[in-house]
């Protein structure tokens, strides 16, 4: 019976349109024609093109090429979308399509559109008066209505005219026009906005603008206004200009209200500033034509702004806020192959607690050239070199250039079976100052000069391994002896050493220059041990470290230092280092870590306590004691809860906090959160702070709101 079906209903199949590219093909159980019209009933199912369309009755007029179909329609395009309706007309000359009602499934994104009617011209869609959604269409979370549509099936492009949100029946949100991707591909036009309200800042809206004419590069504008503080732009131009290279421009302004700027006594009446990223893995040979075999790199981070408004002000999201009070701009240039290294870096520190830094030190440039450890007489005998030329420049006061010399020899060897390892290393060093620049100071204190010196280490370690039923310990004992050579100095470093060696003399002015450290005659004993578990996982890791001085009397013990992680379970995490003076017979550090983490609950709590043990100034704080807590809590699927604290005990100040929740769902997401921040700010007075209390709401209407659905910065490279 089923071999005599199959039979009728290819039988019955007929083909029209002379094109084969306009052809279609209708396959049903019955079928009849009586003056060009030809009926067709039972099964019906029509291929044209891509399409592939089912009905329970279907009609062909060849004299006006118009194809009716009728009940129960199911259309299906190259597998991307899908049409429902109990009505639909084709005319293959006009290339028109009509479903009535209509229904569209597209199945990459799930998004439905159902509307009183459909109609298609060739690959554009028009469609009239409906609702879209990304939810259950028999109960939808959140939907869609419009007014009209239009969709490009090519472009995969979707308008949507006077929409209007619902969150079930509740109507949220309305804007006359609404542009939609339902693919990844990078198209310029309008991002999700984002707006909300503060007290001192009154209405916040940023409307982010996304350019993207090109492959190879793509512009985003984000102008912001905040109604009781004033207005601004912000800008990011990404780029690939080859193969081996690529980078960004970011740049903004924001002009502040003269009310706003008087009653918070702020620095500045505006806020500018710039980043710029580059990143080129084969600089040399792309950019002078050479065919060096080595490896070669540029790495640009450019930063420059007015003030630290100029970063709070670039987001609305206060965890963004700059917390440092530095910002270093650096240019990284190298080239090495196996033996050698070749080095440019250009350092420049913006303080961002001064109205100027024209006194701040910067290193404008360092030059590097490194051999790379060599062997001799069996790799008994190891060497290299390092050479450093640091400009220290500032634009007014005195400043310097300080080449660094540094050649270590060491020469080592295994006894008893390799378990005793011994080392003899030597360390040739020697540093050149050449001062520049004026300054209140007799040119006598400054005089260039260089200091070389040498020193020496003796080291003896083992290492010893037992591997046991459940675990594997591992044991090493190491000891080092260090003792000064000879040195010779002449000029500036002859008319301080004595004076900046000691600690207290320091931050004298004429020591801010002087970087080197005195060797002392010392004993350094290490004592570390590992357990791990039969696979391979660290349980345990402990280490001890003590100095014992030759030369200082009085403090013949230097600081002892203990650090320990120990995994107590596949949760349970701690971690301490700490630091003992026993001069002071106090801590100098002390740093405790707890966590906990297991598929549905974390929390981490840490401890950063440390003393200088000098004597509190205005500008410095001997102690320092914080702490930081985080929490997290995934009840199912569908629901989380977070909570952070941090907080300065030796201030008694709570720096930060904030406690949220999310819910998610297929096709939403909703979340509450209440932040908290201490947020820095610069006023005419100099730098202060500012304490911050934000409520943060958000919706993500899936997937139209995804993180997927906005512009991708994967760029080809240029034509």
């Amino acid at each position: 019976m089923l071999r005599i079906g199959l039979l009728i209903l290819m039988m019955a199949s007929l083909i029209f349109g002379d094109d084969v590219e306009d052809k279609i093909e209708i396959y049903a159980t019955h079928m009849n024609s009586k003056d060009n019209i030809i009926k067709a009933t039972g099964e019906v199912t029509v291929v044209y093109k891509d399409y592939f369309l089912s009905a329970d009755e279907a009609i062909y007029d060849k004299n006006t090429s118009n194809l009716e179909l009728f009940g129960n329609i199911r259309a299906n395009q190259a597998n991307q979308y899908k049409l429902l309706g109990d009505y639909a007309r084709l005319n293959i000359a006009k290339k028109e399509r009509v479903f009535r009602p209509f229904y569209m499934l597209e199945n990459s994104s799930q998004v439905w559109i159902s509307a009183d009617e459909g109609c298609t011209f060739d690959k554009d869609f028009e469609i009239s008066s409906g609702v879209m959604s990304g939810c259950d269409p028999n109960d939808p979370l959140w939907k869609l209505h419009f007014s009209s549509s239009t969709y490009n099936s090519e472009d995969m492009w979707l308008n949507i005219y006077n929409a209007r949100i619902f969150i079930y029946d509740i109507p949220v949100f309305y804007t006359p026009y609404f542009g939609y991707s339902l693919d990844t591909k990078r198209r310029s036009g309008l991002l999700i906005p984002t707006f909300g309200i503060s007290e001192s800042e009154g209405f916040y809206y940023e409307q982010p603008i996304y350019i993207a004419e090109q492959n190879w590069w793509d512009l985003e504008l984000k102008p912001q206004v905040r109604t009781s503080r004033g207005y601004g732009a912000y800008s990011t131009f990404r780029f690939v200009d080859s193969a081996i290279s690529k980078g960004e421009f970011t740049t903004g302004y924001f002009k502040e209200q003269d009310s706003y700027f008087k009653n918070n006594e702020l620095a500045h009446d505006a806020h500018y500033g710039y980043n710029f990223l580059y990143d080129n893995s084969d600089v040399i040979n792309q950019w002078l034509g050479t065919k060096l075999k080595g490896q070669s790199g540029l790495f640009v981070d450019i930063t420059h702004m007015n003030d630290v408004d100029y970063i709070n002000l670039s987001t609305n999201d206060t965890i963004l806020n700059a917390t440092s009070t530095q910002i270093l701009s650096k240019v990284n240039l190298f080239y090495n192959n196996d033996t050698d290294y070749y080095g440019a870096y250009f350092k420049y520190y913006q303080d961002l607690t001064k109205v100027s830094n024209e006194d701040t030190l910067q290193k404008i440039p360092t030059l590097q050239y490194h051999r790379y450890l060599d062997t001799l007489f069996d790799d008994h005998l190891l060497y290299n070199l390092d050479i450093q030329s640091n400009n220290i420049y500032r634009e007014v006061g005195k400043h310097v250039i300080q080449t660094n010399v540094n050649i270590p020899i060491s020469l080592q060897a295994t006894f008893f079976d390799e378990y005793l390892n011994a080392s003899f290393k030597t360390y040739l060093y020697a540093q050149h100052s050449k001062f520049n620049g004026e300054e209140e100071i007799k040119s006598a204190e400054w005089d260039n000069g260089y200091y070389a010196r040498n020193h020496h280490i003796f080291s003896l370690s083992t290492q010893l391994t037992r591997a046991y039923e459940d675990f594997t310990h591992v044991v090493g004992f190491g000891s080092s002896y260090k003792v000064a050579g000879g040195d010779t100095k002449t000029g500036f470093y002859k008319q301080w050493q004595n004076f900046c060696s000691e600690p207290e003399n320091r931050d004298n002015p004429q020591c801010e220059f002087y970087n080197i450290s005195d060797i002392e005659e010392e004993l350094q004993l290490d004592f570390s041990q590992y357990i791990y578990d039969t696979t391979g996982e660290q349980i345990l890791y402990h280490r001890l470290s003590q100095k014992i001085s030759y030369e200082n009397v009085q403090s013949r013990l230097g600081e002892l230092e203990n650090e320990l992680e120990y995994q107590i379970t596949p949760s349970i995490r701690l971690y301490n280092n700490f630091l003992y003076n026993y001069d002071e017979k106090k801590f100098s550090k002390l740093y405790n870590e707890f966590s906990y983490k297991t598929g549905k609950f974390s929390i981490s709590l840490s401890h950063l306590y440390r003393d200088t043990f000098l004597e509190k100034t205005a500008t410095h704080t001997p102690l320092t004691s914080y702490l930081t807590s985080t929490a997290s809590y995934t009840y199912d699927k569908h629901y989380s809860y977070h909570i952070a604290y941090n907080y300065d005990l030796e201030q008694s100040m709570k720096k930060s906090a904030e406690i949220g929740f999310l819910y998610q769902k297929k096709c939403w997401n909703f979340g509450l959160k209440y932040l908290e921040n201490n947020r820095p700010i610069l006023t005419d007075t100099g730098s202060t702070s500012i304490y911050d209390r934000y409520i943060y709401l958000t919706i993500v209407l899936k997937p139209i709101m995804s993180p997927e659905s906005g512009p991708l910065y994967e760029h080809k490279l240029p034509e």
